[in-house]
Protein backbone atom coordinates (compact mmCIF):
# COMPACT_ATOMS: atom_id res chain seq x y z
CA UNK A 1 0.00 0.00 0.00
CA UNK A 2 0.93 3.89 -0.84
CA UNK A 3 -0.04 6.91 0.99
CA UNK A 4 -1.03 9.74 -0.95
CA UNK A 5 -1.98 12.98 0.44
CA UNK A 6 -5.51 13.70 -0.33
CA UNK A 7 -7.64 17.21 0.25
CA UNK A 8 -11.28 17.77 -0.75
CA UNK A 9 -12.41 21.07 -1.98
CA UNK A 10 -15.73 23.22 -2.22
CA UNK A 11 -16.00 25.17 -4.94
CA UNK A 12 -18.10 28.37 -6.03
CA UNK A 13 -19.82 28.86 -2.68
CA UNK A 14 -18.78 31.11 0.10
CA UNK A 15 -20.51 29.19 2.59
CA UNK A 16 -19.19 25.88 3.02
CA UNK A 17 -20.40 22.60 2.11
CA UNK A 18 -23.41 24.87 -0.43
CA UNK A 19 -20.63 24.64 -3.71
CA UNK A 20 -19.26 21.48 -5.74
CA UNK A 21 -16.81 19.16 -3.88
CA UNK A 22 -13.89 18.09 -6.00
CA UNK A 23 -11.73 15.25 -4.29
CA UNK A 24 -8.29 15.52 -4.83
CA UNK A 25 -5.37 13.63 -4.59
CA UNK A 26 -1.66 15.17 -4.63
CA UNK A 27 1.67 13.90 -5.99
CA UNK A 28 -0.32 11.35 -8.16
CA UNK A 29 2.29 10.05 -10.35
CA UNK A 30 2.74 6.60 -9.80
CA UNK A 31 -0.85 5.74 -10.11
CA UNK A 32 -1.76 3.81 -13.01
CA UNK A 33 -4.81 4.89 -15.33
CA UNK A 34 -6.94 1.65 -13.74
CA UNK A 35 -6.38 3.13 -10.16
CA UNK A 36 -7.56 6.60 -11.08
CA UNK A 37 -10.49 5.71 -12.81
CA UNK A 38 -11.28 2.83 -9.99
CA UNK A 39 -11.01 5.35 -7.18
CA UNK A 40 -12.77 8.48 -9.38
CA UNK A 41 -15.48 5.42 -9.19
CA UNK A 42 -15.75 5.05 -5.94
CA UNK A 43 -15.21 8.60 -4.70
CA UNK A 44 -18.53 8.73 -6.57
CA UNK A 45 -18.19 12.62 -6.77
CA UNK A 46 -18.75 14.47 -10.01
CA UNK A 47 -14.94 14.26 -10.06
CA UNK A 48 -12.03 13.55 -8.88
CA UNK A 49 -8.62 14.92 -10.00
CA UNK A 50 -4.57 13.82 -9.77
CA UNK A 51 -1.75 16.12 -9.51
CA UNK A 52 1.27 15.49 -10.87
CA UNK A 53 4.83 16.79 -11.76
CA UNK A 54 3.94 18.75 -15.26
CA UNK A 55 5.31 17.60 -18.36
CA UNK A 56 5.17 21.34 -20.24
CA UNK A 57 7.96 24.06 -18.93
CA UNK A 58 5.36 26.69 -18.86
CA UNK A 59 3.41 24.54 -16.61
CA UNK A 60 3.20 24.37 -12.59
CA UNK A 61 1.23 21.50 -12.58
CA UNK A 62 -0.38 18.80 -14.55
CA UNK A 63 -3.43 17.54 -13.48
CA UNK A 64 -5.61 14.56 -14.84
CA UNK A 65 -9.55 15.05 -14.19
CA UNK A 66 -12.18 12.00 -13.70
CA UNK A 67 -15.58 11.48 -13.16
CA UNK A 68 -17.07 7.97 -12.08
CA UNK A 69 -17.05 6.73 -15.51
CA UNK A 70 -14.49 8.58 -17.65
CA UNK A 71 -11.83 10.73 -18.28
CA UNK A 72 -12.40 14.20 -19.07
CA UNK A 73 -9.48 16.80 -21.00
CA UNK A 74 -10.95 19.58 -19.20
CA UNK A 75 -13.73 20.60 -16.13
CA UNK A 76 -13.55 24.08 -14.31
CA UNK A 77 -14.73 23.42 -10.80
CA UNK A 78 -12.24 20.72 -10.51
CA UNK A 79 -9.66 22.96 -12.28
CA UNK A 80 -10.40 25.77 -9.23
CA UNK A 81 -10.18 23.14 -6.49
CA UNK A 82 -6.99 21.64 -7.27
CA UNK A 83 -5.22 24.50 -7.93
CA UNK A 84 -6.30 25.59 -4.40
CA UNK A 85 -5.26 22.06 -2.88
CA UNK A 86 -1.77 22.17 -5.15
CA UNK A 87 -1.74 26.01 -3.26
CA UNK A 88 -2.32 25.26 0.19
CA UNK A 89 -0.35 21.86 0.02
CA UNK A 90 2.70 24.38 -0.78
CA UNK A 91 2.97 24.98 -4.22
CA UNK A 92 4.59 27.92 -5.24
CA UNK A 93 3.59 29.66 -8.59
CA UNK A 94 6.59 30.17 -11.22
CA UNK A 95 4.65 33.90 -11.63
CA UNK A 96 2.98 35.62 -9.07
CA UNK A 97 -0.52 35.93 -8.80
CA UNK A 98 -1.22 33.45 -11.59
CA UNK A 99 -1.05 29.86 -11.99
CA UNK A 100 -0.67 27.47 -15.28
CA UNK A 101 -2.18 24.31 -15.17
CA UNK A 102 -1.54 21.41 -18.05
CA UNK A 103 -4.55 19.07 -18.97
CA UNK A 104 -5.41 17.07 -21.90
CA UNK A 105 -7.35 20.22 -23.10
CA UNK A 106 -3.77 22.08 -23.29
CA UNK A 107 -2.55 25.00 -21.18
CA UNK A 108 -4.84 26.72 -18.65
CA UNK A 109 -4.04 29.99 -17.26
CA UNK A 110 -5.73 30.76 -13.46
CA UNK A 111 -5.33 34.11 -11.79
CA UNK A 112 -5.50 34.53 -7.50
CA UNK A 113 -6.73 37.65 -6.36
CA UNK A 114 -6.61 39.15 -3.36
CA UNK A 115 -8.79 37.56 -1.15
CA UNK A 116 -6.86 34.17 -2.50
CA UNK A 117 -10.03 33.56 -4.57
CA UNK A 118 -9.26 32.16 -8.07
CA UNK A 119 -10.70 32.58 -11.88
CA UNK A 120 -9.57 30.37 -14.93
CA UNK A 121 -9.66 31.47 -18.87
CA UNK A 122 -12.00 30.30 -20.30
CA UNK A 123 -10.47 27.44 -22.90
CA UNK A 124 -11.60 27.78 -26.45
CA UNK A 125 -14.16 25.35 -27.56
CA UNK A 126 -13.99 22.43 -29.45
CA UNK A 127 -17.02 22.46 -30.46
CA UNK A 128 -19.58 25.61 -31.57
CA UNK A 129 -22.38 26.43 -33.61
CA UNK A 130 -25.23 25.25 -34.60
CA UNK A 131 -27.40 22.56 -32.91
CA UNK A 132 -29.23 20.21 -35.33
CA UNK A 133 -33.29 19.98 -35.59
CA UNK A 134 -33.27 16.17 -34.19
CA UNK A 135 -30.70 16.69 -30.99
CA UNK A 136 -32.63 19.67 -30.11
CA UNK A 137 -36.13 18.01 -30.64
CA UNK A 138 -34.47 15.37 -27.87
CA UNK A 139 -33.62 17.86 -25.19
CA UNK A 140 -36.52 19.84 -25.53
CA UNK A 141 -38.88 16.24 -25.33
CA UNK A 142 -36.74 15.34 -22.50
CA UNK A 143 -37.17 18.61 -20.59
CA UNK A 144 -40.57 19.00 -21.35
CA UNK A 145 -39.99 22.77 -23.08
CA UNK A 146 -41.95 24.12 -25.59
CA UNK A 147 -40.23 25.40 -28.53
CA UNK A 148 -41.33 29.31 -27.87
CA UNK A 149 -39.07 28.69 -24.54
CA UNK A 150 -35.81 28.29 -25.88
CA UNK A 151 -34.35 30.77 -27.28
CA UNK A 152 -31.17 30.40 -28.37
CA UNK A 153 -29.31 27.19 -28.71
CA UNK A 154 -25.79 26.16 -29.49
CA UNK A 155 -22.96 23.46 -28.74
CA UNK A 156 -21.04 24.71 -25.99
CA UNK A 157 -18.26 22.30 -25.62
CA UNK A 158 -14.54 22.93 -24.44
CA UNK A 159 -14.28 19.35 -23.22
CA UNK A 160 -17.06 17.71 -21.10
CA UNK A 161 -19.40 18.07 -24.65
CA UNK A 162 -22.29 20.87 -23.30
CA UNK A 163 -24.84 21.61 -25.59
CA UNK A 164 -26.52 25.24 -24.47
CA UNK A 165 -29.89 26.29 -24.13
CA UNK A 166 -30.96 29.99 -23.21
CA UNK A 167 -34.49 29.67 -21.84
CA UNK A 168 -37.04 32.81 -21.66
CA UNK A 169 -35.88 33.43 -17.85
CA UNK A 170 -34.63 31.89 -14.66
CA UNK A 171 -37.90 30.69 -13.17
CA UNK A 172 -38.50 28.36 -16.34
CA UNK A 173 -34.87 27.10 -15.83
CA UNK A 174 -35.95 26.30 -12.14
CA UNK A 175 -38.88 24.40 -12.96
CA UNK A 176 -37.66 22.48 -15.47
CA UNK A 177 -37.97 18.44 -14.76
CA UNK A 178 -36.04 15.84 -16.76
CA UNK A 179 -37.99 12.78 -17.85
CA UNK A 180 -34.87 10.11 -17.35
CA UNK A 181 -37.04 8.00 -20.05
CA UNK A 182 -36.44 10.32 -23.04
CA UNK A 183 -33.10 10.90 -22.25
CA UNK A 184 -32.23 8.56 -24.91
CA UNK A 185 -28.70 9.77 -26.08
CA UNK A 186 -26.31 8.55 -23.24
CA UNK A 187 -23.81 11.12 -24.33
CA UNK A 188 -26.35 14.12 -23.76
CA UNK A 189 -24.89 17.06 -21.51
CA UNK A 190 -27.23 19.75 -21.42
CA UNK A 191 -26.78 22.90 -20.05
CA UNK A 192 -29.52 25.89 -19.13
CA UNK A 193 -29.26 29.24 -18.82
CA UNK A 194 -32.24 31.78 -18.14
CA UNK A 195 -32.14 35.62 -16.83
CA UNK A 196 -33.29 36.54 -13.49
CA UNK A 197 -34.96 39.54 -13.52
CA UNK A 198 -34.70 42.48 -11.37
CA UNK A 199 -36.93 42.14 -8.80
CA UNK A 200 -36.61 38.27 -8.47
CA UNK A 201 -33.07 37.64 -7.70
CA UNK A 202 -31.81 34.79 -5.53
CA UNK A 203 -29.79 34.96 -2.39
CA UNK A 204 -30.14 38.37 -0.79
CA UNK A 205 -27.55 39.60 1.40
CA UNK A 206 -30.11 38.86 4.72
CA UNK A 207 -30.83 35.56 3.52
CA UNK A 208 -27.64 33.24 3.95
CA UNK A 209 -25.02 35.60 2.71
CA UNK A 210 -25.13 34.57 -0.96
CA UNK A 211 -24.56 36.85 -3.40
CA UNK A 212 -27.12 38.60 -5.72
CA UNK A 213 -27.42 36.46 -9.37
CA UNK A 214 -27.88 38.11 -12.63
CA UNK A 215 -28.99 34.18 -14.35
CA UNK A 216 -29.40 30.78 -13.20
CA UNK A 217 -27.87 28.09 -14.72
CA UNK A 218 -28.53 24.09 -14.54
CA UNK A 219 -26.32 21.36 -16.03
CA UNK A 220 -28.37 17.55 -16.73
CA UNK A 221 -26.37 14.64 -17.56
CA UNK A 222 -27.61 11.86 -19.20
CA UNK A 223 -25.92 8.58 -17.70
CA UNK A 224 -27.00 5.41 -17.23
CA UNK A 225 -30.65 5.82 -18.11
CA UNK A 226 -30.34 8.37 -15.39
CA UNK A 227 -30.34 11.71 -14.85
CA UNK A 228 -27.85 13.26 -12.87
CA UNK A 229 -27.70 17.12 -12.00
CA UNK A 230 -24.01 18.74 -11.64
CA UNK A 231 -24.79 21.34 -8.55
CA UNK A 232 -21.93 23.82 -9.86
CA UNK A 233 -20.17 23.91 -13.57
CA UNK A 234 -17.45 25.78 -14.39
CA UNK A 235 -16.47 24.24 -17.91
CA UNK A 236 -20.64 24.91 -18.57
CA UNK A 237 -20.37 28.43 -17.11
CA UNK A 238 -17.16 29.36 -19.29
CA UNK A 239 -18.81 27.38 -22.66
CA UNK A 240 -22.06 29.94 -22.22
CA UNK A 241 -19.69 32.84 -21.35
CA UNK A 242 -17.88 32.16 -24.63
CA UNK A 243 -20.57 32.10 -26.45
CA UNK A 244 -23.07 34.77 -25.13
CA UNK A 245 -20.59 37.56 -24.06
CA UNK A 246 -19.06 38.45 -27.82
CA UNK A 247 -22.89 37.30 -29.88
CA UNK A 248 -23.77 40.56 -27.03
CA UNK A 249 -26.25 38.28 -25.72
CA UNK A 250 -24.57 38.62 -22.20
CA UNK A 251 -22.81 41.39 -20.26
CA UNK A 252 -19.02 41.54 -20.05
CA UNK A 253 -19.52 40.62 -16.56
CA UNK A 254 -21.89 38.79 -14.43
CA UNK A 255 -22.75 36.29 -11.80
CA UNK A 256 -24.68 33.39 -12.28
CA UNK A 257 -26.17 30.65 -9.47
CA UNK A 258 -26.37 26.99 -9.96
CA UNK A 259 -27.65 24.53 -8.02
CA UNK A 260 -30.96 26.13 -6.29
CA UNK A 261 -32.85 23.36 -7.11
CA UNK A 262 -30.41 21.12 -4.91
CA UNK A 263 -29.96 23.34 -1.99
CA UNK A 264 -26.58 24.26 -2.81
CA UNK A 265 -25.88 28.14 -3.41
CA UNK A 266 -23.73 28.35 -6.15
CA UNK A 267 -22.29 31.33 -7.32
CA UNK A 268 -19.82 31.79 -10.77
CA UNK A 269 -18.42 35.08 -11.26
CA UNK A 270 -18.09 35.72 -15.32
CA UNK A 271 -16.48 38.45 -16.67
CA UNK A 272 -14.29 39.39 -19.55
CA UNK A 273 -11.36 41.37 -20.26
CA UNK A 274 -11.74 41.99 -23.69
CA UNK A 275 -8.85 39.45 -24.46
CA UNK A 276 -9.85 36.40 -22.44
CA UNK A 277 -13.41 35.55 -19.85
CA UNK A 278 -12.42 34.50 -16.52
CA UNK A 279 -14.83 32.15 -14.76
CA UNK A 280 -13.96 32.27 -11.17
CA UNK A 281 -15.14 31.78 -7.40
CA UNK A 282 -14.47 31.06 -3.58
CA UNK A 283 -12.44 27.52 -3.03
CA UNK A 284 -12.05 26.23 0.21
CA UNK A 285 -10.18 22.71 1.26
CA UNK A 286 -12.88 21.37 4.09
CA UNK A 287 -11.22 17.86 4.26
CA UNK A 288 -7.30 17.16 4.72
CA UNK A 289 -6.10 13.50 5.13
CA UNK A 290 -4.38 11.10 3.21
CA UNK A 291 -5.34 7.90 0.91
CA UNK A 292 -4.13 4.38 0.33
CA UNK A 293 -3.60 2.75 -3.27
Amino acid sequence: MTTFKFSQVDVFSATPHRGNPVAVVHDADSLTQEQKSRFANWTNLSETTFLQAPTDPAADYKLQIFTPDEELPFAGHPTLGSARAWLDAGGQPRTAGELVQECEIGLVTLLIDDDGDLAFAAPALIRSGEVDSATLATARAALGLAPGQIQAAQWVDNGPGWLGLVLQDAQTVLDVTPDSALFTREDLRIGLLGAHTSDARPGQEAAGGAARADVEVRALISMGGTVREDPVTGSLNAGFATWLIPAGRAPEGYVAAQGTVLGREGRVQVRSDGEDIWVGGPARVTIHGTVEF
